[in-house]
């Protein structure tokens, strides 16, 4: 599968961003699916993580209550709302997918990976 990242840019903190992983293949349904990201200088970290048909989503606990992940399978499209940004949210994003079953935070797990794209959020 190929995924492409979308809908970063620059936004001041307390405002809105929804980025888009576009997935191409018609077995996108059978993988499971997470966002990650990685602002200069540190390692790529977990933010979210979504099943296969969206009945179970995970948070990494800074962004718990202002992201949200959901999936429509019929578009082949993975989102990641984000509210309320802060600028410590700046980083790239990337998404992941996953199609042995594992549905988790741990990035090594994922076999595919899109190009990232950039989020800037200013103070």
């Amino acid at each position: 599968v190929q995924l492409q990242a979308s809908g970063g840019g620059l936004v001041q903190a307390g405002g809105s961003l929804r980025l888009s992983c576009a997935a191409s293949g018609r077995t996108f349904s059978s993988y499971n699916v997470g966002w990650f990201r990685q602002a200069p200088g540190k390692e790529r970290r977990f933010v979210a993580v979504i099943n296969r048909s969206g009945g179970y989503t995970s948070y990494a606990d800074s962004v718990k209550g202002r992201f949200t992940i959901s999936r429509d399978n019929a578009k082949n499209t993975v989102y990641l709302q984000m509210n309320s940004l802060k600028p410590e949210d700046t980083a790239v994003y990337y998404c992941a997918a996953d199609p042995s079953g594992y549905v988790g935070s741990s990035k090594g797990a994922y076999d595919y990976w899109g190009q990232g794209t950039q989020v800037t959020v200013s103070s």
